[in-house]
């Protein structure tokens, strides 16, 4: 026989509104069950005759759950149901990693890993600061607990990236960021059409072995092995106003392939331009003197004029929109094997045919006054470069009072 119910909850519809969003934000699967609970027990939803044994099958829990959460509610409310109780020997409520342990840890766990050892991980961080907690402070701390500090900091030693990292107090890397940054707010404007411009290295592989497809209750399966085609470089030219994103395969990334793709922009997709401004970093083929290796010197003056050139910060590429469109083209097309450059192509001019029927325009928003905010540390000191002035003069005129 069922057993009989003794706590009822009736919720208002703001407190179901209240309780659905707990649900949906939490990331306890001890508070979402008790969230269910207590909707599935709302007397006001005509769910009062349902038993322990009902809810629980409705929630997916035991009755003694059910009983302890509706027991929790009726009797403090639906914070204290929803808030567990921690255990009174546990590591956390005694708080056993105070300010002082947990700055250590934090101290240790940003310093270099041991020799030998690639990073830090919670058992190798456990042992290297074992002696002194126990020495130092006479405790002794869990992986557990250990693991904590760092979720509760932020900090996840066994990860790094990959990442462009600009000097400190850089003017030419301010100037020329700066210079970027007003590009991008500049309104659209036809007689002088922004592009980016930025390319990448390619690797040509073949299967070794034909794929397994995927089948219901399985996954497509590619060989480890694979057979090496050579490589080739993907130029690409985007207009972040528009979206549009044009791109060439070819086998070598010289001074003329540079040129040729420069030519087509100035001659084919911008013809009307009175300028083109264009964005791109400082790879050695990346410049005026480029064209005049493609053409002769009359040709390669004429398309000169009619570019207007900024380059992006040594160590700044982030700040040149083609990367997204690169970024782009990769995950949707590029991320897989493709065994030659006949097939590279087709499948690159596919996609990038299709993309440019709906582009999406680039919304950039970082601007010159977000950089001297977010960026500050770039910035140079002008009070330290006026003294050195000052210095310097003073110097001089001792010099010459000698």
């Amino acid at each position: 026989m069922a057993r009989p119910r003794s706590y009822f909850v009736s919720l208002t519809s703001k407190e179901r509104k209240c309780i659905r969003h707990l649900r949906r934000k939490t990331a306890s699967g001890n508070a979402r069950a008790r969230c269910d609970i207590f909707l599935e027990a709302d007397v006001s939803c005509g769910y009062g005759k349902r038993t322990y044994s009902e809810i629980a099958a409705k929630t997916g829990t035991c009755v003694n759950t059910v009983i302890s959460a509706l027991k929790d509610f009726c009797e403090g409310g639906l914070k204290a149901a929803i808030t567990p109780e921690r255990n009174p020997n546990s590591d956390t409520a005694n708080l056993k990693a105070t300010g002082e342990i947990e700055a250590l840890l934090i101290a240790k766990a940003c310093s270099q890993a041991p020799e030998g050892y690639t990073r830090w991980t919670l058992s190798l961080l456990l042992d290297k600061t074992a002696t002194v907690l126990q020495e130092e402070h006479d405790i002794t701390l869990s992986r557990a607990t250990i693991g904590r500090v760092l979720n509760r900091n932020d900090l996840r030693p066994h990860l790094n990236d990959y990442w462009c990292i600009p000097p400190e107090e850089d003017a030419d890397f301010v100037a020329h960021m700066e210079d970027i940054l007003d590009l991008y707010q500049r309104p659209f404007d036809s007689k002088r059409p922004l592009y980016c411009m930025d390319e990448k290295r390619y690797q040509i592989l073949d299967e070794a072995r034909q794929p397994l497809p995927m089948r219901p209750g399985d996954i497509a399966k590619i060989d480890s092995e694979y057979r090496r085609n050579g490589t080739v470089s993907i130029f690409c030219f985007i207009n972040p106003h528009t979206g549009l994103i044009t791109q060439f395969v070819e086998e070598t990334r010289t001074a003329v392939d540079w040129s040729e793709k420069v030519k087509y922009l100035v001659d084919v997709l911008e013809p009307d331009a009175e300028k083109i401004i264009l964005v791109m970093d400082n790879l050695n083929t990346h410049s005026i003197a480029s064209l005049y290796k493609a053409f002769p010197p009359k040709e390669a003056f004429r398309i000169a004029q009619r570019l207007e050139v900024h380059y992006t910060p040594k160590h700044g590429s982030w700040l040149d929109i083609a990367e997204i469109a690169l970024n782009i083209m990769t995950r949707e097309c590029l991320d897989r094997r493709i065994p030659s450059i006949e097939k590279l192509k087709e499948e690159l001019n596919a996609w990038n045919e299709n993309y440019n029927n709906n582009p999406t325009p680039i919304n950039w928003q970082f601007t010159e006054e977000d950089s001297r905010v977010k960026l500050k540390r770039l910035y140079p000191d002008i009070d330290k470069f006026r003294n050195d002035r000052d210095e310097t003069r003073k110097k001089k005129q001792y010099k010459s009072d000698q």
